[in-house]
């Protein structure tokens, strides 16, 4: 009996910490973009109706937050949030859970906007 008191506190100890573990909320970056994307032949996505390219290193993350592989993806107009490289392709993507699906966008979010207009340089 004197056993069976440490593992039994040993295994509520570890449920406890288990339990603490889904209620883990991700932090999207600030940068990151909500929409619907459709998978296609790897590299190639559908996000808002517009097919976009995987970066080299592009990163895929489920529902539990688990790396996901491209070619693994099923399904269509899956609710995600996204970030762009600086060539505009897609790096990183998150499956959103049906909670962050429900939850409004920040207000801070923001929104896709052009690149600043080269600066002209004067001519001497």
């Amino acid at each position: 009996m004197s056993i069976l008191r440490p593992v039994m506190v040993c295994m509520l100890l570890l449920a406890s910490l288990s339990l603490s573990a889904h209620a883990f909320e991700r932090p999207f970056p600030q940068i990151a973009k909500r929409g619907t994307m459709t998978p296609g032949l790897y590299p190639n996505v559908t996000i808002n109706d517009k097919e976009r390219t995987l970066s080299a290193g592009a990163r895929i993350w489920n529902q539990d937050n688990m790396i996901e592989m491209p070619a693994a993806l099923r399904g269509s107009e899956l609710a995600v949030r996204y970030t762009e490289d600086m060539n505009g392709d897609i790096d990183r993507i998150w499956l959103l859970t049906e909670d962050e699906i429900k939850r409004p966008p920040p207000k801070d979010e923001i929104e896709a906007m052009p690149l600043p207009a080269p600066l002209e340089q004067d001519q001497p």
